[in-house]
């Protein structure tokens, strides 16, 4: 930070001390006497002094930004049923308003027959119709637990259901938007789930042009049914954007980009083989999202500059994740890092894998309990508005040794607070805050943050489990559901005017600002 903003923003040499001290290297052996013969560690008396550009966001994101997706397998599995649980349908609408994507790997298995004797028309084996098809009743209950819920559902429909020339098959689709319209289902529509991984997934490939004519041609379809002549069309849906990824993707987007209404794209970070509850405290592992946020950006800038990308479908691995770590209070670093990254970056929305399924990358377990991602998201929901601001920090990092690059394992962000928060006025500043350190850090707010009542939301793991727990509790008091239509109260804590912020080892916090008037969030 240079030098003559420091001194704008403290004002004093006793200022400057504190930040020329916490820029000196943090494993230096500084230690002096302190009460009763013990030593304080200089880790222990860094301070890091922190303000935010309060003039005008970076960014502005989707109200909807946070968002969800509920994969198909819920109905190869036999749990569609479970989405009329009331438990359930309360801790989604926790989550709204957001979009709710109905996609995944079965996405291009699944074909929709309004069929009233459906024994007729199964396959081979007795679980050939359930495993493969959609009826109108599972679409049915698929439709009105989104709407209780207030999410917005966004359908993915079967691309690889393919004629003999490789041309797409609309004829399911076709039918399942007439079935739609005659109901007045409000719904949007995407078109296959990875369309880069067909081979290896159906032995057979589409290349970039054949998929802009199969979401042309689905276009087409959208405006030929009056209901929805005026639906939001998304994709491609690419996986992760490497080199055959990235491929499909520039030629999609010079052929048929104009046509979807935003462009999508998915992200994973590990696989199953992961073991350590480290691995997703890895600071390399966390920046690898805005790599490829970075090539799908430029990609759709060079065809499509204005439009929208959507990051649509993330979760911390992939294959179902993994049992007692991805479901963990661990994965909630890569969560929350995502969100921060991704909206810096300018990403319009998020949506997360998955509500509800099989695995362990779930918000909510299979016996409708919340884990800590979900209350991690609930209190983002809550407390964190689609204006992005820009973030000022002095003393975040340890001064660079000769060939090594040190990352941040304190990561800040800030945004408005959000306008659906009664509890706070407009001009509320909301921090969140990852502390990966295995050591206390301390915050001091400055500038236009100098001197504010904060109210602090911090979330550590409840119980002897450490890092490994699925309970999260919130400034010291364990977060559960009172019943099945009621939400535990969040509770902030208060912190005077002018006191320092303490971030625990390894925990996550969120930090509202009142009555700061910020000149970008009064709009």
């Amino acid at each position: 930070m240079p030098r003559q903003f420091l001194c704008l923003v403290f004002g004093s040499s006793l200022w400057l001390a504190l930040i020329l001290q916490s820029l000196i290297s943090s494993s230096a052996a500084y230690k002096r006497p302190v009460s009763g013969g013990k030593r304080q560690s200089f880790l222990e008396r860094t301070l890091i002094l922190l303000d935010v550009n309060t003039r005008s966001p970076v960014k502005v994101l989707n109200d909807n930004f946070l968002s969800l997706q509920l994969d198909p397998s819920i109905i190869k599995d036999g749990w569609l049923d479970f989405l009329s649980s009331k438990r359930l349908v309360t801790l989604a609408r926790g989550l709204s308003p957001a979009y709710l994507r109905f996609g995944g790997k079965r996405t291009d298995f699944l074909q929709f027959h309004n069929l009233k004797n459906l024994a007729k028309f199964r396959g081979p084996g007795p679980d050939y119709y359930l495993k493969n098809y959609e009826d109108a009743r599972s679409l049915d209950k698929l439709y009105n637990f989104a709407d209780c819920a207030g999410l917005h559902l966004i359908f993915g429909l079967n691309a690889l259901h393919r004629n003999p020339d490789n041309s797409w098959n609309s004829s399911s689709a076709l039918n399942l938007l007439k079935y739609s319209a005659g109901k007045k289902f409000n719904i949007s529509w995407e078109l296959g789930n990875e369309p880069n991984s067909y081979r290896t997934l159906a032995a057979r490939s589409v290349n970039s042009s054949r998929l802009a004519q199969d979401y042309t041609l689905l276009k087409t379809l959208l405006q030929s049914v009056r209901y929805y002549s005026r639906a939001n069309l998304y994709g491609p849906n690419i996986g992760r954007p490497r080199k055959n990824a990235i491929l499909l993707l520039d030629g999609f987007m010079k052929h048929g980009g104009s046509v979807v209404d935003a462009v999508t794209w998915q992200h994973y970070y590990i696989d199953r083989r992961v073991t350590k509850v480290e691995d997703f405290m890895k600071t390399r592992l966390l920046d690898t999202l805005s790599e490829q946020i970075t090539k799908v950006m430029k990609i759709v800038q060079t065809h499509g500059p204005e439009k929208r990308v959507w990051l649509g479908g993330v979760g911390p691995a992939w294959a179902g994740g993994t049992n007692n770590l991805s479901d963990t209070f661990a994965a909630g670093f890569l969560w929350l890092n995502t969100l921060g990254i991704a909206a810096a970056h300018g990403i319009d929305v998020v949506l997360r894998h998955s509500l509800f399924d099989y695995g362990y990358n779930h918000l909510v377990d299979q016996h409708f309990n919340p884990l800590p991602d979900y209350w991690l998201s609930f209190l983002y929901k809550r407390l964190v508005g689609p204006r992005v601001l820009g973030v000022h920090v002095a003393g975040l990092q340890r001064k660079p040794r000769p060939g090594r690059v040190i990352r941040d394992k304190l990561r800040i962000y800030a945004h408005c607070t959000s306008f659906n928060n009664h509890d706070y006025v407009r001009g509320s500043v909301t921090i969140y805050i990852i502390n990966l350190h295995r050591s206390r850090k301390k915050i001091k707010l400055a500038g236009t943050l100098r001197n504010k009542t904060v109210h602090q939301y911090l979330l550590q793991p409840f119980g002897t489990e450490g890092l490994h727990s699925t309970s999260v509790q919130l400034n010291g008091e364990q977060l559960l559901m009172v019943d099945n239509e009621t939400f535990p109260e969040m509770k902030p804590r208060t912190l005077r005017a002018g006191r320092t912020i303490a971030m625990p080892p390894v925990s996550i916090g969120f930090f509202v600002i009142k009555n700061i008037n910020a000149y970008a969030c009064r709009r």
